[in-house]
């Protein structure tokens, strides 16, 4: 196959866990003490509506305030209207309740907290009959049809990542569907126990099929390189102190060549030297040379050595290679181009 010249883009495969975009998470408080009743929720994961009563809330000073309004009222200040009608707005009741209180001019010994958007309740901290304190965190209404997804990626890895760049989510029980995101944050800080960096990602979810704890499969999409020559990445020849490829001459005559490797993308990876634009690699046969001894002494063959004398097949001319260090596999994520 011939060496070829052209753009490549790198490419990170990487694992991760979909989340709660936490920009959706609403958390919902009172602003008073008071008691829960004929609360709505039952259980963390039920579905919320925008505009939905979540529960009634019994509080003395909401009584008290809405008392103090309606005798406002009658008296016609302005800015005692408008000093008594800003308290109940700043005690969380509603516009709409204070309205009712214009038009009906009765107190309501409970009052109704609606829900502000649609999603589903992520976290409940609240039953129905509880004394509940403007410090206490009744739930948590997140929507998903939009997450995130945290994934890692190794620290070599860390410069190659920013935000906007185009991401891929699979997941295992959906073979062969893919989701379609962007980088949305590269985390500052590496994890200092994994040498990790912490990515997070963003996905439009119209159909909720992507929920939060769903383990994912990830590739993250770099920016392509400028111009550079590529080969197919079976052709590379790993070795422990050398790599090589091996070109056709002509007239069925090949030699081993020397290479510097860089980026990979797919099944594509650049070549930093050592080959040029339309020389001719081997791509199959390399399946024969199953072991480092036997890549020394083919690659020998080919470069007219196998009679050498010992002396020239000493290891430090490079012709073969060192061990190759042991693989990593500490780390979940992976590096390839595309």
């Amino acid at each position: 196959a011939p060496a070829e010249h052209g753009p490549l883009s790198r490419r990170i495969n990487t694992v991760g866990y979909v989340s709660f975009d936490e920009e959706t998470v609403h958390h919902v408080h009172t602003r008073v003490d008071g008691w829960i009743e004929n609360l709505s929720i039952t259980a963390t994961g039920d579905p919320v509506s925008s505009g939905q009563v979540l529960f009634e809330l019994y509080s003395p000073t909401l009584v008290n305030a809405q008392e103090e309004y309606l005798a406002v009222l009658k008296s016609r200040d302005a800015a005692l209207h408008k000093a008594s009608r800003d308290r109940l707005a700043a005690l969380g009741v509603t516009p709409t309740e204070i309205k009712r209180l214009d038009a009906e001019r009765t107190v309501k010994q409970r009052i109704r907290v609606y829900a502000e958007s649609d999603g589903v309740v992520a976290d409940l901290g609240v039953r129905d009959g509880m004394y509940v304190t403007p410090a206490t965190e009744l739930m948590s209404i997140a929507d998903l049809d939009r997450v995130w997804v945290q994934v890692e990626v190794f620290e070599r890895q860390s410069a190659w990542v920013e935000a906007g760049q185009r991401a891929e989510v699979q997941l295992d029980y959906l073979p062969g569907k893919r989701w379609q995101g962007t980088v949305d944050y590269v985390y500052p800080e590496l994890d200092p126990h994994t040498r990790t960096l912490k990515v997070r990602l963003r996905f439009d979810n119209p159909t909720t099929v992507l929920r939060p704890n769903m383990f994912a499969s990830v590739t993250i999409f770099g920016t392509p390189t400028d111009s550079v020559v590529h080969v197919p990445r079976e052709a590379l020849i790993r070795g422990g102190a050398v790599d090589r490829v091996v070109l056709g001459v002509g007239d069925g005559r090949f030699r081993s060549q020397a290479v510097v490797p860089g980026i990979e993308s797919g099944d594509r990876v650049e070549i930093r030297s050592g080959v040029a634009p339309d020389d001719r690699v081997v791509v199959s046969g390399q399946f024969l040379i199953d072991s480092e001894s036997n890549i020394g002494s083919a690659l020998k063959r080919l470069d007219g050595k196998e009679n050498s004398p010992p002396e020239a097949m000493d290891r430090t001319d490079h012709d073969e290679p060192a061990d190759d260090p042991p693989m990593d596999h500490s780390m979940h994520t992976d590096e390839s181009m595309q």
